[in-house]
């Protein structure tokens, strides 16, 4: 079956075949897709010689709503259209000029408004009417399952000669987390460094490229903790919790636990063979690769005891932020964690 186009997908569907909307409000925490909308506008709506005359970029700090409707009112100069783009649109207050401007719009004028760190308030007339004219998009952030797709999606589009292993996925994933306009510059100035004749990223790439190590993540230290590799798994969890960014490196491996653990606990009363394919399908993974951990933890963890570390893993959470802790610091915490988890 294939898979459901997202609207993010949809929306560049349309720019790319030349149809554009009168109104676009692209809005949410997830400052990528906004920018690549407007972006893709501001670069594709009109020809490099009309733009001069007919495009504008305006800052929500240096505006109103009512500047923003006198500007959309304008007739294009020696052009089909004229584009006027509203970038931190949320340090506009007031809308009412602008939804008044909505009601009897110009056919031939573009706007779009980029309202980041946040979304609007649906009920407002600005969104209910430009959902009636034209586009309104909420550009959400990803969840940590959905930042491997996205990494492998990017490359699949902008840099279809190349291609990424799976394990290579996984560090970017976790060394960045999900600030997407990061991981997307990250990729591009790897995939520029990569011989003609050899167009793999691999996580050697990665460790030289990125400065994430191939042997110190928490990919790495998945792996150890499903097949029960006590020396290792203590060996990465000792590096990072002498790590000078402790916490934060911390704190992004006991989310990878959590997630981990609690997948693992579906594992073990999902029907079926354990298997990895059969897993990978249960739990809505990729492929079977991203399974296998899946399957070899099973072989060395009893649903009890996933129970008991899912437990301890939000035990330690709580500690780490200071609730019934009064002097263990958050390497000590981590090193305690990972141990119970081994034994």
């Amino acid at each position: 079956m294939a898979k459901k186009q997202d609207e993010y997908s949809k929306i560049m569907e349309e720019l790319q075949n030349g149809q554009f909307r009168p109104i676009y409000v692209l809005h949410g925490e997830e400052p990528y897709y906004i920018d690549e909308i407007s972006n893709y506008i501001e670069n594709h709506a009109l020809n490099e010689e009309e733009r001069d005359f007919n495009q504008i970029t305006i800052y929500g700090i240096d505006t109103t709503a009512a500047f923003i409707a006198d500007q959309a009112r304008r007739f294009p100069m020696m052009a089909e259209r004229q584009v006027i783009i509203v970038k931190e649109a949320q340090a506009i207050k007031k809308w009412d000029q602008l939804e008044t401007y909505l009601d009897n719009p110009q056919a031939t004028s573009i706007v779009v408004i980029c309202h980041k760190n946040g979304k609007i308030d649906g009920r407002k007339k600005i969104v209910t009417k430009a959902a009636k004219l034209g586009v309104v998009y909420e550009s959400k952030k990803k969840y940590p399952n959905e930042l491997p797709d996205f990494v492998e999606n990017y490359i699949r589009q902008r840099h279809p000669e190349t291609s990424i292993e799976p394990k290579a996925v996984m560090m970017v994933v976790d060394h960045i987390g999900n600030d997407l306009s990061r991981i997307a510059s990250e990729i591009d100035k790897v995939v520029v460094t990569l011989p003609a004749n050899s167009r793999q990223i691999t996580p050697a790439t990665i460790e030289e490229k990125v400065g994430i190590s191939k042997e110190y993540n928490t990919f790495e230290l998945q792996e150890a903790l499903a097949a029960h590799d006590v020396l290792k798994a203590m060996r990465i969890a000792d590096y990072f919790a002498k790590d000078p960014k402790v916490k934060d490196s911390v704190f992004s491996m006991m989310g990878m636990l959590f997630n981990y653990f609690q997948n693992l606990m579906i594992c073990h009363y999902m029907p079926g063979e354990k298997r990895d394919v059969n897993i990978a399908q249960h739990l809505g993974l990729r492929g079977a690769w991203f399974a296998r951990n899946y399957e070899t933890g099973v072989r060395h963890y009893s649903a009890m005891k996933t129970l008991q570390i899912i437990s301890k893993i939000r035990e330690t959470d709580i500690r780490m932020k200071g609730v019934d802790n009064r002097s263990a610091t958050v390497g000590d915490l981590f090193r305690e964690l990972i141990f119970f988890i081994l034994t």
